[in-house]
């Protein structure tokens, strides 16, 4: 490979996985992400054009024959469908099967140099012989699809702790060049593990855009006016009236006898009982007047009982007796002596049955 093509890739690589690595602080919804992502997504492309120019890679190739630092370069096709899963756009369908193929291309390459497992392999030919169907839990059986699942995950967590073990000491690396083509195998596995995760889910959202209702693109020509446009009530003229004027239902053909000659009504009218409240009506305002004022309101609750009356302060100050008043003496005293009747004929306790000893 030529000096300027290497490099041109190098920069091109080092550059996409940068801006992939600043796409983790950003929210995917702005503008700036999709603007990164959309950096990064092209500096792959190119890079797997120069890629393909100079024959960076050949079926009559091994393993073996790769140069070490030419290894990463196996992952450009991972990283380019990773991304393009990401990108947000209306024609979602074309995004997941360009990502598809990306992906095929990259586990294709690694078949290609029999770099994947025998299981990885396994779920390879799977995937080829049903795209469309791929799942990585086939069976039915839920506790099939749990020993999967955790299955999965631990080889994942393995995979990153050794990567992560290989990439402590960088300075090493680059002396010692079999640690180094260590360190791109285990990036291989990883990415070859998270790919069908990818694909596994690439199928099943290709499934639900087969099965969702389509969608006729918005034509406004095509789209039935409302009965605004219809009648004609919408004009260039900006105006804050909710009616039009008179001279416009006029044009609208709204003039004309409001009853048939059989008596029957021609269009929607209201019936006043003098020309004094219409002449009344014209200049209220918008908003509903009030139609009692707040003393009559009170009176009006006080008169439902919605007024509660007493209590505060006053409930507790004890009326003044009046000693001259005999009645109201009288009215006391019997009160009393029925009380005291009442708790001689049911003294304390007499009610409880159930705590007898």
């Amino acid at each position: 490979m030529a000096a300027d093509a290497e490099f041109n890739i190098r920069t091109l690589f080092s550059k996409a996985k940068d801006l992939r690595k600043q796409l983790e602080s950003l929210q995917s919804i702005t503008q700036i992400y999709q603007e990164s992502l959309q950096n990064a997504i092209s500096a792959l492309e190119e890079c797997r054009k120069l890629a393909n120019t100079v024959s960076l890679f050949s079926p009559n190739e091994t393993e073996e024959d790769i140069p070490s630092g030419d290894l990463q370069y196996l992952s450009i096709d991972y990283f380019l469908g990773d991304l393009i899963t990401k990108k947000i756009a209306a024609d979602r369908k074309f995004l997941l099967q360009k990502a598809q193929k990306a992906y095929e291309r990259y586990l294709g390459l690694l078949d290609t140099y029999s770099i994947l497992s025998n299981s990885d392999k396994k779920l390879y030919e799977r995937y080829l012989e049903s795209r469309d169907a791929f799942t990585l839990l086939p069976s039915s059986d839920i506790s099939t699809r749990r020993e999967t699942k955790i299955t999965r995950f631990k080889q994942e967590t393995d995979l990153k702790q050794k990567l992560e073990y290989l990439s402590q000491n960088p300075s090493a690396l680059e002396n010692d060049d079999s640690a180094l083509r260590a360190l791109y195998h285990a990036e291989l596995s990883l990415y070859t593990h998270q790919t069908f995760y990818a694909l596994d889910f690439i199928a099943q959202e290709l499934k639900m855009i087969a099965s969702a209702p389509s969608i006729s693109p918005s034509d406004p020509s095509a789209l039935q006016r409302d009965y605004r446009s219809r009648t004609g009530m919408i004009t260039d003229v900006y105006s804050t009236r909710l009616d039009p004027p008179i001279s416009q239902l006029m044009r609208n053909g709204n003039a004309g006898p409001i009853l048939s000659k059989e008596g029957k009504p021609l269009k929607p009218f209201t019936l006043l009982d003098n020309r004094q409240r219409l002449r009344n009506g014209v200049f209220r305002p918008d908003h509903s007047l009030p139609t009692m004022t707040i003393d009559e309101y009170l009176a009006e609750e006080k008169r439902r009982g919605g007024i509660i009356e007493g209590g505060g302060e006053q409930s507790g100050i004890q009326p003044v007796v009046d000693e001259d008043d005999f009645d109201a003496a009288d009215k006391d005293t019997m009160k009393a002596r029925s009380w005291d009747d009442f708790k001689e004929d049911n003294p304390r306790g007499s009610g409880n049955t159930l705590n007898r000893g």
